[in-house]
């Protein structure tokens, strides 16, 4: 009899072993469906965080980009300001060269106004100076052909010799301020 008790006892202990093992396994699978579904939230939010950072990164990327073209523009406006910073004062100052050389055209045949028509040719001669100093340049007309962005034309005559399009007869100079031009000079062009 003892060893059917002891048989049972062992049987009972077999079964007591398994069930606390199916439970174990059952724990063990809830833990492992659990863990799953923790994982899953924290790879959520990792993507969510990844997409933030990329968007971030983007957004850092392109203000960058920004900034770098705002200081490249500012440099080109700074060195163009410094280029052309006596456009204003050189504009003003090309009626009175063109009231220089009216006032030079004029014959005089007295001593005294032959003195005053030097100390005239001497100060425009300055003032061309400073003028060429300036980057200031007489436009090129003398038979030259016609350019639209150089010359405004003001007539159009029929003149033997020359080729059409050619300017023929300069009515006022035109300058440029470095490679801008600031007044165009006023031509006859031949048709």
């Amino acid at each position: 009899m003892e060893e059917k008790d002891v048989n049972k006892d062992e049987m009972n202990n077999t079964e007591e072993e398994t069930v606390t093992d199916a439970e174990q396994e059952l724990v063990t699978e809830e833990e492992i469906v659990n863990e799953d579904q923790e994982n899953n939230k924290d790879n959520e939010t990792v993507n969510k965080l990844q997409e933030e950072r990329d968007q971030l990164q983007d957004r850092l990327l392109r203000v960058q980009a920004e900034y770098d073209n705002f200081r490249k523009r500012t440099r080109k406006e700074k060195e163009a300001d410094l280029k052309y910073k006596s456009q204003v004062i050189v504009t003003e100052l090309l009626p009175v060269l063109d009231n220089f050389e009216r006032a030079l055209q004029v014959e005089i045949e007295d001593k005294q106004a032959k003195s005053v028509v030097e100390g005239l040719e001497m100060v425009y001669r300055q003032l061309k100076t400073v003028m060429e100093n300036e980057g200031v340049t007489e436009i090129a007309t003398d038979k030259e052909m016609f350019d639209p962005n150089l010359h405004q034309a003001v007539m159009q005559v029929e003149e033997e010799g020359y080729e059409s399009n050619q300017i023929v007869e300069t009515l006022q100079k035109g300058y440029q301020l470095k490679d801008r031009v600031i007044r165009p000079a006023m031509v006859k062009v031949n048709q």
